[in-house]
């Protein structure tokens, strides 16, 4: 294959100066408990794209004050936090890098909830999390219409790209999951209808030629959870609804059991590369993925088509600059700011 890191690539209307993807990673952040971004999300993003970043997902934003995982993170159930991601969002596009948001509900796992809600009255292991609600059919279809109505708030604001997050445990991978859906409504008799009504209510939000991200869980680690051929078999429900990629993480549901994560660099590529060749859908591949040379290979062994970074960005906003140097791109090719260059 002829692809490298940081080749450039095009996705329906997604054009990325190369393949580096900043991973969504919660800053718990928001002083103010209001859900708006702040001074801090404006220079912790914005300096990933002067750092050369191709495609930035904004984190974990909340279709509803209940669904954040704690009251100090982003939010987006209301029009008024619509003029603040558009700073953000053209603060980032001003340095050359593209924004995808994750539209998400934490379901169960929303720590700071009196009452959180999900598929089905199963607690989250820990002293923190209350016992949750289970939705009734009528407040399931309604929370439906907050992702469709999150997102378009999200496409006012100027983004290039949505995600969904369906997985790390939160309410659509809830939903999915016979660990957690314990309904005995069609919700339960489908476990895809949840995540399948909010893809199509999103998509008709979104302009044509916009992706829709849907970053999942291939695996489950606690006891009894499922396995990768269920997340592909879900998966091409989501994508016969409208899913264009998949970005492919694991667990998050609960403690691990006898199955442990890798935690070794690349341990969730070969899960990337399967969703890659089942689905014949583009894919990111996520998880310690931050020395350049393994960067490099998942793209050029056709692993994945983007390879996101979180841990190494948190550590180095200028992680794809510094990544492109080692791996042998030119300066003037480097996405190396003006001011800085003499650093180099």
């Amino acid at each position: 294959m002829t692809e490298k890191l940081f080749s450039p690539y095009q996705f329906k209307g997604l054009q990325l100066n190369n393949r580096v993807v900043m991973a969504p990673m919660c800053q718990y952040s928001v002083t103010a408990k209001d859900g708006i971004p702040n001074d801090w999300h404006q220079v912790h993003y914005v300096s990933r794209a002067v750092g050369g970043t191709g495609l930035i997902v904004i984190e974990m934003t909340d279709v509803d004050p209940d669904g954040r995982i704690t009251d100090n993170d982003l939010g987006i159930w209301s029009d008024e936090h619509i003029p603040a991601f558009t700073k953000l969002v053209d603060g980032i596009h001003a340095y050359g890098s593209k924004v995808a948001i994750q539209i998400a509900h934490a379901g169960r796992k929303a720590e700071d909830a009196a009452r959180p809600v999900a598929p089905s009255v199963v607690t989250f292991p820990g002293e923190s999390f209350n016992t949750p609600h289970a939705l009734t059919t009528e407040e399931t279809q309604a929370m439906v219409q907050k992702f469709a109505d999150g997102v378009r708030r999200a496409v006012a604001a100027g983004v290039d790209a949505i995600e969904l997050h369906g997985a790390h445990g939160y309410l659509i991978h809830q939903f999915h999951s016979p660990l957690m859906n314990h309904r005995e409504d069609e919700y339960g008799q489908d476990l895809s209808r949840f995540g399948v009504e909010i893809i199509r209510a999103v998509k008709k939000e979104m302009p044509e030629d916009m992706p829709l991200i849907m970053r999942i869980s291939a695996v489950e680690y606690a006891d009894g959870g499922y396995d990768i051929d269920h997340t592909i078999e879900i998966s091409r429900a989501y994508q016969a609804a409208g899913v264009d990629m998949f970005h492919i993480s694991s667990g998050g549901e609960g403690p691990s059991g006898q199955r442990k994560p890798g935690n070794y660099p690349g341990y969730q590529v070969p899960f990337a590369r399967r969703f890659r060749e089942e689905l014949n859908v583009p894919v990111i591949a996520v998880g310690m993925l931050e020395d350049s040379a393994l960067a490099q290979a998942v793209i050029g062994n056709g692993d994945a088509d983007l390879v996101a970074v979180g841990r190494g960005m948190l550590r180095d906003p200028y992680w794809a600059t510094h990544a492109a140097l080692e791996l042998g791109v030119s300066k003037d090719k480097a996405a190396i700011a003006q001011p800085y260059s003499r650093g180099y």
